[in-house]
């Protein structure tokens, strides 16, 4: 494995092991809350539209793990991988109290984008012909990837500290998501300037 493979590899899990870390440090232990449960808490805060935001690491680490796979020559490992890109979407799936007793607005975007990460994993072979332009989508992707939920989460902290009466931090998920996105938009951007380049 080359190294820009393995760097995205360690950006990839950066992501993975982020969300699955605490974004929101706060004074108590059933205060702090980690990535896949920030966007569910802030809903009982009347937080409502943007705190979808919250759910897009598992969501661009998926279409990341699935555009990665459209160079991989077809044996049972690419879409052993393309699998992972699908499973780890799925973190962001709704609950079916959400799907059943909130408005499309709350949840709909998220089912969307999981319908689109299973699309790209299922027609990578597609793209295949096209590897600049799935660069072109990674890149993108690890942008949006650590802008949006990284922006969103920094919007709310003043707002949970008049709540919550004490000053919040910055976890450390929100820094290993951060992390991750932008060591692959580093990878991709620099694979892209050496196929300009060449």
């Amino acid at each position: 494995m080359r190294r820009g493979e393995q760097l995205l590899v360690v950006g990839y899990t950066a992501v993975f092991i982020g969300y699955l870390s605490v974004w929101l440090p706060g004074p108590a232990v059933g205060l702090q809350f980690l990535g896949f449960e920030i966007g569910e808490w802030i809903k009982f805060l009347g937080v409502r539209g943007s705190r979808n935001l919250f759910y897009l690491p598992p969501i661009t680490l998926g279409l990341l793990l699935a555009l990665w796979t459209v160079s991989w020559p077809r044996r049972w490992q690419t879409w052993a991988m393309r699998g992972v890109a699908v499973a780890v979407s799925l973190l962001a799936f709704p609950a079916i109290e959400a799907i059943l007793g909130e408005p499309p607005s709350e949840w709909l975007l998220r089912l969307l984008l999981i319908g689109l990460v299973v699309f790209v994993a299922l027609l990578g072979r597609v793209l295949h012909r096209w590897p600049q332009v799935a660069a072109w989508l990674m890149l993108a992707l690890s942008l949006i990837g650590v802008l949006l939920p990284t922006w969103r989460y920094l919007t709310l902290r003043p707002y949970l500290t008049d709540v919550l009466g004490v000053p919040i931090g910055i976890g450390l998920g929100v820094w290993l998501n951060g992390a991750g996105h932008l060591l692959v938009t580093a990878v991709t951007a620099a694979k892209l300037r050496r196929r300009q380049l060449s």
